[in-house]
């Protein structure tokens, strides 16, 4: 009769800034990951969209960001291509949905994905894809966001649309 193995609890994976928290994480047997650092002077949200080491890891770069509004762009490379040599949708759709988070968050609250979809229109190979996201209902506890993202001819991509629930906690 073979034995169980004994349970495990897996690491949990936490963004580390500095040593402190690495220190601590490593401390509880974490894994931590350290993202670029953060200069002081910026605000809040672009502080908190920095930390965002998938965005940073597919190369998404925060354009700007105001109340309710953000904008992101993604330089395709062959990284982004699907099977067909087409920009891939996940890549596509991982812009759009880093600048929903820009500007859903921008209010200062946090602000979590509940609902997403998007229509891809315009099949795209390479250059750059600007996502620009706008509020288009702002309630305290649900807001709506739509997205359109365009290749630098501004030629439409694909529409995302997006919902959130806002948390009471600060960014």
């Amino acid at each position: 009769m073979a034995s169980e193995p004994p349970s495990v609890k897996p690491p949990t994976l936490r963004l580390a800034t500095s040593p402190i928290p690495a220190a601590a994480a490593s401390a509880h047997g974490d894994t931590v990951a350290y993202g670029p650092p953060i200069p002081e002077n910026r605000s809040d949200i672009e502080r908190a969209m920095a930390r965002d080491t998938f965005a940073t890891h597919v190369g998404i770069r925060l354009l700007e960001v105001g109340d309710g509004k953000a904008r992101a762009e993604l330089e395709l490379d062959g990284r982004h291509l699907n099977g067909a040599g087409l920009a891939h949708g996940a890549a596509i759709f991982s812009l759009a949905d880093f600048a929903f988070a820009a500007a859903s968050n921008s209010h200062g609250t946090v602000a979590l994905g509940i609902n997403a979809s998007i229509s891809f229109v315009k099949s795209v190979t390479e250059g750059k894809l600007v996502a620009e996201a706008r509020e288009t209902s702002f309630h305290p506890k649900i807001a709506t966001y739509t997205v359109e993202v365009r290749d630098a001819a501004g030629n439409l991509i694909a529409l995302f649309q997006g919902m959130v629930y806002r948390k009471k906690e600060a960014i």
